[in-house]
């Protein structure tokens, strides 16, 4: 493996466990923290960096499979971010409506199976 996707599975691990913090917090607290968009915020700058970093260590180009679920888990989880971020702009700490809620859920999965994904086709290359 190259240095370049070395470096870019760190930091796509690194994204994971911000993203799981973010989203765990937000989930229990049904409230978007300081500490919860805190780290959905490290986590979409780690991932912006990962997918970055892999696109210009992979030899197949950005437009495989992987690469097409990568983006859209990506856009989701930038969606998600800058959702949380308005309402935390307009509401404070008040409760997350049910459709934030759920969408909330639903884009972190989706980045998770895109995750998951990827670590399959690394260890089966």
């Amino acid at each position: 493996m190259s240095p370049i996707l070395i470096i870019a599975t760190i930091i796509v691990n690194l994204a994971l466990i911000s993203y799981t913090v973010g989203i765990i917090s937000e989930q229990r607290n049904r409230r978007i923290s300081r500490f919860s968009l805190s780290f959905l915020t490290v986590g979409v700058a780690l991932d912006v960096a990962a997918t970055a970093c892999m696109i210009t260590g992979s030899s197949h180009g950005p437009f495989t499979f992987h690469g097409m679920l990568g983006f859209s888990s990506l856009t989701a989880m930038v969606i998600e971010t800058s959702l949380a971020w308005r309402h935390r702009k307009r509401s404070g700490d008040g409760e997350v409506p049910r459709g934030l809620h759920l969408y909330s859920r639903a884009a972190y999965i989706w980045w998770v199976l895109a995750y998951f994904t990827g670590a399959y086709l690394a260890m089966s290359s």
